[in-house]
């Protein structure tokens, strides 16, 4: 080998006519890590191995002819550039380092791969929200969601269940797509004392991620076997949860171990919330347009309003209450000592904060507290029910809250016995009697006024603020709401504006 090559900065390897080295240069050795003397040694006792092997079945051609390629090489964990250049019956070869290149181009694919992948899954959560929001029942959401999931390409099955209300376990709603025997194990694990990933969800309330599924050794055995007869790598457990309720959980399962990106499961958290926030909709929207509802009285010993009553010997009614983030603001009527004591004795009880006088008589008057404990009131407030009458003396409470016909009643009653210990005393259908006027107007504030706009009207209604005298400033509104002054002031004008538009729209 002449100095020329000796000195290249690629490497360069002499082959004999019988397959032998003759002679590497310094740059081969340093890429080949190749130590002493190689002369006279076969090509594969030097020259690492790939998957396809192209240089040897090359040189071993009956005839060596000139070529180029790019392989991967593990011995190495590098990337080589190959140049064979035939000699006689003897060839030169070039090897180049190029893995930063490759790296690259690979990272480069990669990048796109998962832009593509974004781009669809971004279309088909578009769509599923579209159908949540045409959608007309709760049955009808869970459908539409399950056939999204388990139709699409991306995916090989999805399926949804929910809690059976007498049982404590999931019950199937509805399955689509491939499958396969995993659906079937999944199924026949339910209830069986291995926790399944979408009763790990339903229970955490957050989304579960496995993958690769043969290694997650905290999902029980049959699945796992099921899931690798059928190439299932990967799955998707999204709970679909609003406020204190839970409507069910969506298990979605893929043939690729990377199906689910972080991205994607942040996308798959928000599916959840609005699929949960959709059924309460429905739900509510049902209510409001229903002729009957269902009158469900429930009998409460096991509520710290119920506690707040027996500690001040009062009687304590609710005037209403406004859902606000994982907590409520309830306008409590007090009858039978002065509110500044009711209101000094919440600070006493775990689950009553931030008292505050609204308007106060000698042996009664209107208190706000915000309600951290889960409480009757609050699964309501998430089950799109209507609280009636609550009302809360010697320690016990019964609270009146309004159903449509088709709400789910056992399901409803399982939750508030299971959450606050409330057993149902009685139930009747009773027809709804608003004006048709007043039944419009409210149809068209709940189309016109955004959440936050109702939020703010509720409670500066609640809070005597319309009143004159006033029960609440507006400083004293904005910081129950946690915004400022101007901000209520501005939900204030634009919800009341819509309010008289509602009204006053179809007056010439």
């Amino acid at each position: 080998m002449d100095d020329r090559l000796q000195q290249a900065p690629i490497g360069v390897l002499e082959i004999e006519a019988d397959g032998t080295l003759r002679e590497i240069n310094a740059a081969a050795r340093d890429l080949l890590d190749v130590n002493g003397s190689v002369a006279g040694e076969p090509l594969a006792d030097v020259y690492p191995q790939s998957v396809e092997d192209t240089l040897p079945r090359l040189l071993d051609a009956d005839e060596i002819t000139a070529a180029e390629f790019e392989e991967y090489y593990p011995a190495i964990d590098g990337w080589l550039a190959v140049s064979i250049v035939p000699v006689e019956t003897e060839a030169t070869v070039y090897v180049q380092d190029v893995t930063a290149r490759q790296s690259h181009a690979q990272t480069a694919e990669q990048l796109r791969a998962e832009r593509t992948r974004a781009t669809i899954v971004d279309e088909l959560i578009a769509d599923v929200v579209t159908k949540l929001v045409n959608a007309q029942s709760r049955d009808a959401i869970l459908e539409a969601i399950c056939e999204a999931f388990g139709e699409t390409d991306l995916y090989e099955f999805a399926w949804v269940g929910d809690r059976d209300p007498g049982h404590d376990t999931l019950a199937v709603q509805a399955v689509a797509g491939d499958t396969g025997q995993t659906f079937a194990a999944v199924r026949d694990t339910i209830g069986s004392g291995e926790q399944t990933p979408e009763e790990r969800a339903i229970e955490r309330t957050q989304v579960e991620v496995v993958h690769p599924l043969a290694e997650a050794t905290h999902v029980p055995e049959r699945i796992r076997r099921a899931g690798f007869a059928d190439g299932i790598q990967s799955l998707v457990a999204i709970p679909l949860v609003h406020g204190a309720d839970s409507h069910g959980v969506v298990g979605v399962y893929a043939s690729h171990a990377t199906a689910f990106s972080e991205r994607e499961r942040t996308t798959f958290e928000a599916l959840g919330e609005i699929a949960g926030f959709a059924v309460t909709a429905t739900r509510n929207r049902n209510l409001l347009h229903a002729d009957s509802v269902t009158e469900v009285t429930f009998e409460v010993d096991d509520s710290v309003l119920a506690a707040l009553s027996a500690a001040t010997k009062t009687t304590i009614t609710v005037n209403g209450i406004v859902p606000h983030e994982e907590a409520i603001h309830g306008y409590l009527s007090i009858a039978g000592a002065a509110p500044d004591t009711v209101a000094a004795a919440t600070r006493e009880l775990d689950g009553l904060n931030n008292p505050r006088v609204v308007r106060a008589a000698d042996s009664g008057g209107t208190i706000e507290v915000t309600i951290t404990e889960s409480t009757l009131l609050l699964i309501a407030a998430s089950f799109g029910a209507t609280v009636q009458q609550a009302v809360f003396e010697d320690g016990t409470g019964r609270v009146v809250v309004d159903l449509p016909q088709d709400g789910e009643l056992r399901r409803f009653a399982r939750v508030a016995s299971r959450e606050v210990d409330a057993d149902v005393a009685a139930k009747r259908q009773r027809d709804t009697t608003p004006g048709v006027r007043a039944r419009d107007v409210r149809e068209e504030l709940t189309e016109r006024l955004t959440d936050r706009q109702e939020t703010v009207l509720r409670t500066a209604y609640l809070a005597d603020y319309f009143e004159s005298p006033r029960g609440s400033t507006a400083e004293e509104v904005a910081a129950s709401l946690d915004i400022t002054g101007s901000t209520l002031l501005h939900h204030l004008r634009a919800s009341q504006r819509k309010l008289l538009d509602a009204v006053f729209d179809d007056y010439d």
